[in-house]
């Protein structure tokens, strides 16, 4: 834990400690944590955003990011497959009529996503979807195929996206016990592999009237959850690095054995070696704290934006932020991971030892949206003055 905070609960460094302790074997045993997600339910983490009006903490983003690496340095497929949780409580922020739905979280449901698709419209066109919502005699009707339902697999709601059989985007929060709702453990990246990032099924699934969000005529204001979302994946991998940071330390303190032209006898005493535990611990310092800057940004866009200052300036500033904090800690983050083997030789490469599992989730996490089209956007932006893209994936 970073700093003592009001969201620091003793229940959550516990499960913290034994979500860490199990996430290595977890992984290669294709396990999926489900029971330590249940557990989050009673530590406060999952309503830290919510009013206090509402029975929240309603800590700031500040804070709430410095618990995801946290959660994410223990076991980054948990932190990541909370993200579709939070970001439905950002959008409910600024909602109106929002009690019945924050009485959902307050109660202890986990919220996964049902956006994307596997085939179809380009990332971030949702008007483009090609799942549907038709009208019913009863309300609604959903029918589509989703892929990368991140943490859908662990929730008990579903945020399931398409298009009216009109045409108009169109958005539903509803149990995933529903009729018709099929959910498939069929993600097989190399990364993140426990993060339950597959397919959903809707077939004919029903919603109420109350649940179903058509998208009015006047496009909304700006807001920053974009970059949240963006900023969302960019701290769990600060996790991932600070995790492979802490099994550099360990690897070298364990190693008995150095190597006879080696400048020491013990390798923990060999300052080849300790200056490479040293670069990665720094870079893991940098990272978590390139991160933090940029969720005090999206602090001040969320108090402008509840002051009534919906321009939009603030939120495309906190956006070119984000982006560039990604940019930059992605390089941090790999080239960390992948000095993690030097420190360690030939032996951390085993299988056993499991140590690649850093690697992987990094590179996995970074490829979620092209770095280099973020700098291109970017040095546009910068040298041109053009605007920053308005969605969910910039």
């Amino acid at each position: 834990m970073t700093q003592q905070t009001e969201v620091k609960r003793p229940d959550l460094a516990d499960v913290l400690g034994e979500l860490e302790a199990g996430s290595a074997e977890r992984e290669s045993a294709a396990g999926r944590p489900r029971d330590v997600v249940d557990r989050l339910r009673g530590t406060g983490f999952l309503t830290l955003r919510v009013p206090r009006d509402h029975s929240g903490a309603d800590v700031s983003l500040r804070q709430v990011f410095e618990v995801l690496i946290d959660v994410a340095r223990a076991d980054s497929n948990v932190a990541q497959a909370l993200r579709a949780h939070f970001a439905y409580i950002e959008g409910l922020r600024f909602t109106p009529n929002s009690q019945s739905a924050f009485e959902v979280i307050t109660g202890g449901s986990v919220i996964g996503n049902a956006i994307t698709e596997p085939t179809g419209a380009a990332a971030g066109d949702f008007a483009g979807l090609s799942t549907v919502f038709a009208r019913s005699e009863d309300g609604w009707t959903i029918t589509g195929t989703k892929f990368y339902s991140t943490g859908t697999l662990y929730a008990d709601r579903v945020w399931v996206w398409g298009v009216t059989d009109g045409g108009v985007p169109a958005s539903a929060l509803i149990p995933l016990d529903r009729p018709g709702i099929t959910v498939v453990d069929d993600w097989d990246g190399f990364g993140q592999r426990a993060s339950g990032s597959g397919t959903t099924h809707f077939e004919n699934t029903p919603a109420t009237v109350d649940e179903v969000v058509v998208a009015g005529s006047e496009p909304p204001p700006r807001l920053a959850i974009g970059a949240f979302l963006q900023l969302w994946l960019t701290a769990v991998v600060v996790g991932n690095l600070e995790a492979a940071s802490n099994d550099a330390q360990a690897l070298l303190r364990g190693r008995s054995r150095g190597i006879t032209h080696g400048t020491t006898e013990l390798p923990r005493h060999d300052p080849v070696l300790l200056q490479q535990v040293g670069d990665i611990a720094s870079k893991a310092y940098a990272a978590r704290a390139i991160v933090l800057d940029a969720a005090s940004l999206l602090d001040d866009v969320d108090a402008r934006l509840h002051a009534g200052e919906l321009d939009g300036v603030a939120a495309q500033e906190a956006g070119r932020r984000v982006a560039e904090a990604k940019i930059s800690v992605e390089r941090l983050a790999l080239d960390a991971a992948t000095a993690l083997f030097e420190v360690g030789g030939a032996s951390a490469t085993r299988a056993s030892a499991n140590l690649d599992r850093h690697w992987r989730n990094i590179r996995t996490l970074a490829s979620h949206n092209s770095t280099r089209i973020k700098a291109r956007v970017i040095g546009d932006h910068v040298i041109n003055g053009s605007d920053l893209p308005d969605n969910t994936y910039f």
